[in-house]
């Protein structure tokens, strides 16, 4: 069957015009994801859901991104206990999300991985979080699972374990290192140490709140998970968001961009040994966050987005302040790149260093700014864009070296974009009311939002299946798609040069530990 004709038996998605919803069974499941692959799909999230009571069962969702559109596959399992045909033959990605999925609610993929990636003894191996009843206190903690890393044997190989406790302030992720000299010949991490609970705390949250929680998943990238989660809100309330609250909600997804590539910049000029270029962007980054902070009300917009709108407003005098301010920062911007790519120093560290070939990054699933650098030219505000990205059109920036230095100039080309966007949303604001009423119907259908944030995109799925009452919100990180590929990144590489590969995709922790 052609993908083609999966579209057609597919429903309207709430929340993505786009979209489409489409119950499988087993045998099509795997069907309908391999004719997805065959025309280019990249798989966005894989999540289960537990339904207790008469409608006992386990269902398997799997968003796939192709065209343009967004087709995402449901899978009746009936018994949580029955395994399903995993797809990690066709998505790699797939395979820890997986491991996942067994780890929070006990449905397993055939044939796929079977060792624990989140659970790390924080409960025994027949509990899950997300199953509604919690499993009874255990007489004593569960043991510490033997985790099977995977050897490399070889004459002169030896293992170089880092983490997962780092020194400084950085969350908690273990790195083995299977190495000849200083050179890696193999990778393996094992992430979802400080597992949060934060799946199961959307359940016991009004759906009117949650947001709030949705905007701290992962506290880089507020804007774009509280947007994630408001876009499926509004989705199955089809609620239409007031033009200006659009329109201010993208102005502040511009300014998360502008603060972490900012960031960014800095720290990879230090990693390379140029702490000018660490001063500098931070003083940059700075001064952008304060005056965010005077005109916006927060340094990091947590708060800003909220359901059916925006909670924030921008006067005449703020507006000037953030167009005067962001216009500096551009100036400022391409003076440094201008010193960056003078510094023979700077150039001979990036250049060459932690390569994914675009071909890697196709097969693997490589997304978002990471993807970008390795010529994959997806972009969601360009490829799908919705308002007011349809009017205001992104340019895509791209490279296809797929180094660290391909990183580092998609993220130079991207501030000096953003702060384009940011500009033109300023000068255009339109009049108008900030937030819109909004009633949540009960259905037995979720309402999915996705959102490009600034390391890639952010999906949040969400049911409602009680009034006022989240049934399941799955919030997804775009780390999930690139942790794995990061360990083809680095092989072939010196161990000292592992930092400043690694901050080069600087992956979330956080968004795993959910």
């Amino acid at each position: 069957m052609s993908l083609k004709r999966w579209w057609s038996q597919a429903e309207p998605l709430a929340g993505k015009p786009s979209g489409a919803l489409l119950a499988v069974g087993p045998a099509e499941w795997h069907a309908a994801a391999t004719d997805a692959a065959a025309a280019g799909a990249q798989l966005v999230a894989l999540w289960p859901t537990l339904y207790p009571g008469a409608a006992a069962g386990a269902v398997m969702r799997a968003a796939l991104l192709v065209d343009g559109g967004l087709l995402v596959l449901e899978l009746a399992l009936g018994d949580p206990g029955h395994p399903y045909r995993g797809l990690h033959d066709l998505f790699p990605a797939a395979a820890r999300m997986q491991r996942a999925a067994a780890d929070l609610a006990g449905v397993r993929a055939d044939g796929a991985d079977q060792r624990p990636w989140i659970r790390h003894a924080a409960w025994g191996p027949a509990e899950f979080p997300l199953a509604r009843a919690p499993a009874p206190p255990a007489a004593a903690a569960p043991p510490v699972d033997d985790y099977a890393f995977v050897r490399v044997e070889g004459e002169g190989v030896h293992e170089v374990p880092v983490g997962p406790v780092h020194a400084g302030i950085i969350e908690p992720g273990h790195f083995r290192f299977s190495i000849v000299g200083e050179k890696v010949l193999r990778l393996e991490q094992r992430l979802g140490y400080v597992h949060k609970g934060i799946e199961r705390r959307f359940t016991e949250l009004p759906i009117l709140d949650a947001h709030r929680l949705a905007a701290r998943v992962c506290g880089d990238s507020a804007v774009a998970y509280s947007w994630a989660y408001c876009q499926a809100l509004e989705g199955l309330a089809g609620v239409s968001v007031p033009t200006r609250a659009l329109w201010l909600r993208a102005l502040c997804l511009e300014i998360e961009r502008l603060q972490n590539h900012l960031g960014d910049l800095g720290a990879l000029g230090n990693d390379a040994g140029f702490a000018f270029g660490l001063a500098q962007f931070s003083r940059l980054k700075e001064e952008l966050t304060r005056t965010v902070a005077a005109t916006l009300g927060q340094r990091y917009l947590l708060d800003a987005i909220v359901p059916g709108g925006i909670a924030v407003d921008l006067s005449e005098e703020a507006t000037h302040a953030l167009t005067v301010r962001i216009g500096r920062t551009a100036h400022l911007v391409r003076e440094l790149r201008t010193i960056y790519d003078d510094h023979s120093g700077v150039r001979d560290r990036f250049a060459g260093a932690g390569i994914v070939t675009p071909e890697l990054a196709r097969r693997l699933g490589l997304t978002g700014l990471a993807g970008r650098a390795s010529g994959l030219g997806i972009d969601l505000r360009v490829d799908s864009p919705w308002p007011p990205y349809h009017i205001i059109t992104p340019k895509l920036c791209m490279r296809r070296d797929g180094d660290v230095a391909a990183r580092v100039a998609v993220r130079f080309d991207e501030v000096e974009e953003s702060c384009r966007i940011a500009r033109a949303l300023l000068s255009e604001l339109p009049v108008g009311e900030l937030r819109a009423p909004l009633e949540v119907p009960v259905g037995p259908r979720p309402g999915v939002g996705l959102i490009e944030g600034w390391r890639g995109p952010v999906l949040v799925a969400l049911e409602c299946r009680e009034p006022g009452r989240i049934h399941r919100c799955h919030a997804h990180d775009p780390s999930w798609q690139n942790w794995p590929v990061l360990e083809h990144a680095v092989i072939g590489n010196i161990v000292p040069d592992f930092p400043l590969i690694n901050k080069s995709f600087n992956l979330s922790y956080s968004g795993h530990d959910l």
